[in-house]
């Protein structure tokens, strides 16, 4: 397993386990949402001082972003996005998903 295939996997990992949005993170460690997001997708190589950042807006070990997942584990979900199913939104009566 490359090692940015493994970082990709632990960041979203511990995100999802302190529900935390990718926003969220992406604030708390200085870079764009989108910049999170290819991280998380592994689209993009992050440098060091950037999963330095990432492992501290986590409050985790910069180590941690490197555990080999254990054989057979399954990608984390992702966190539920935006509304409940079934709320109204304001004013228009129109459900939204």
């Amino acid at each position: 397993m490359k090692a940015r295939t493994i970082v990709a996997w632990n960041v979203r990992r511990i995100r999802v386990k302190r529900g935390i949005s990718q926003e969220k993170l992406a604030y708390e460690a200085g870079i764009d949402r989108s910049h999170m997001g290819s991280v998380e997708r592994q689209s993009e190589n992050p440098t060091i001082d950037l999963l330095g950042r990432i492992a501290e807006a986590l409050g985790v070990h910069l180590s941690e972003l490197f555990l080999r997942p254990p054989k057979g584990a399954r990608r984390p979900k992702t966190l539920p996005k935006g509304r409940k199913p079934g709320r109204r939104s304001r004013g228009k009566g129109v459900l939204r998903d």
